[in-house]
């Protein structure tokens, strides 16, 4: 009986997963805090227009979204021990040899490719692979949890970022993200294993029994490749409308987040007049209270119906939207404080019941699906990052930008709407 209550009270093997995969996808996000960051000193240095440097940016967006899909089709085959220790390296050289840029095309090159191979690798993908080989109880929240942790990554680096950007220069401020995921790569190696039957035991919260592999290498003889497993999902899911009513509202999720306010927010708030370290503080107040947010949406998916739960995301968004051009100025008052604080409960509040509803509706091949959904979001950040570039090289201001992506997440609540009940899972 002794024996039997000390096993209980030990701490699962799945929170440890949990708690390295947050430290990891902490350490990721530092290059999600940068683009908005340096945008301004590269265009100062180098004579790059917005447009431009939002290039690089929507290059990265696009291959973050598109390597995901594969990215989790390479953990079902190499394990996600090892693909992501390779993304942190690719983040880490990116970042690293971006201080040595002269020319556009290598920001596009380092910025875009590396980098943005790099974090397609980890991310939301790498979160929801983690969340459901681990937990079958409490998965929802785990999600959160860890959705959250790039918010969290953006809480830490922004001031910091902005800090050394006004000191010292952009270069040092890319070097600080660099060096981040190469210290993270040791924990991984150490400290994170593919999957609960490599450590002997199940899930947190499946029943007692033999573990079951769930599933990790190596991979069995003449089973599917990654690239074929990620295509033939593809197109199992592409045929359905469920797939692109969310790949749809995910995309648009993208577009108002990332894209624009991510990207687009510190550059327009400088446009204002406000301090670049001002504007940086408050998108930290967003990572702040996406933490919040996110974790209480992991929660809520638990025990609401998640096509509710976007609905609602979706159309608060579009009306802060609405509101923002109006809130901007050179000093920091109520109203935009007012903003951030429900921007940031709504950043990635989207993820968990998103994840949900591709569980549900395509059974065991859902992490694949939400890797092709969660591409559609990158994709929507990409095109919304350049063109709102565009319009504020054309127009000189962001307004039409800020009320076209608000009108697009009362589509996005539309079709989160349209999402029906599970149909017949597909096979990967």
């Amino acid at each position: 009986m002794v024996a039997t209550s000390a096993r209980r009270a030990r701490l699962h093997p799945a929170w440890i997963a949990a708690g390295v995969a947050f430290v990891a996808l902490l350490c990721a996000a530092g290059f999600r805090a940068a683009p908005g960051v340096l945008m301004v000193p590269l265009q100062e240095e180098f004579g790059w227009s917005r447009g431009l440097v939002s290039l690089a940016v929507g290059v990265n967006l696009v291959l973050f979204g598109l390597t995901a899909p594969f990215a989790a089709a390479l953990m079902e085959r190499f394990g996600v021990r090892a693909v992501s220790s390779v993304a942190l390296g690719l983040i880490a050289a990116g970042s690293g040899l971006s201080i040595e840029v002269t020319a556009s095309w290598q920001l596009v090159l380092l910025w875009g490719v590396l980098i943005g191979l790099g974090t397609g690798s980890m991310a939301l993908v790498f979160a929801s692979v983690v969340a459901t080989r681990w937990f079958v109880r409490r998965r929802g929240l785990v999600m959160g949890v860890l959705t959250a942790a790039s918010a969290t990554g953006q809480l830490v680096f922004l001031p910091v970022l902005a800090w050394m950007v006004e000191r010292s220069g952009w270069r040092e401020a890319s070097l600080v993200v660099s060096l981040a995921a190469v210290a993270v790569i040791p924990l991984v190696l150490l400290c994170l294993r593919d999957s609960p039957a490599a450590l002997g035991v199940t899930p947190y919260g499946a029943p007692d029994g033999p573990p079951v592999d769930n599933p990790g290498p190596p991979a069995r003889r003449g089973t599917p490749g990654p690239a074929r497993i990620a295509l033939t999902t593809l197109a199992a899911a592409a045929r359905t409308r469920i797939f692109w009513a969310l790949a749809g509202a995910f995309a648009i999720c993208g577009a108002s987040t990332n894209g624009l306010i991510g990207t687009h927010f510190i550059p327009s708030a400088h446009d204002h007049g406000m301090p670049e370290t001002t504007a940086a503080g408050l998108l930290a107040v967003v990572g702040v209270f996406d933490i919040v947010g996110t974790v209480a949406s992991g929660w809520l998916t638990d025990k609401v119906n998640p096509r509710l739960l976007l609905i609602a995301y979706y159309s608060l968004r579009g009306v802060g939207l609405l509101l923002l051009p109006g809130l901007l100025s050179d000093s920091l008052h109520p109203s935009i404080i007012a903003f951030v604080v429900v921007y940031g409960l709504d950043w990635v509040a989207t993820v968990p019941p998103t994840a949900a509803l591709c569980r549900e509706v395509f059974g065991e091949a859902g992490s694949v699906v939400f890797g092709w959904v969660f591409a559609a979001h990158q994709i929507g950040a990409a095109v919304v990052s350049v063109g709102a570039g565009v319009v504020r090289d054309v127009t000189g201001q962001y307004t039409m930008a800020w009320v076209g992506a608000a009108c697009l997440c009362l589509v996005a609540a539309f079709a989160s709407s349209r999402v029906g009940r599970a149909a017949e899972p597909i096979s990967p």
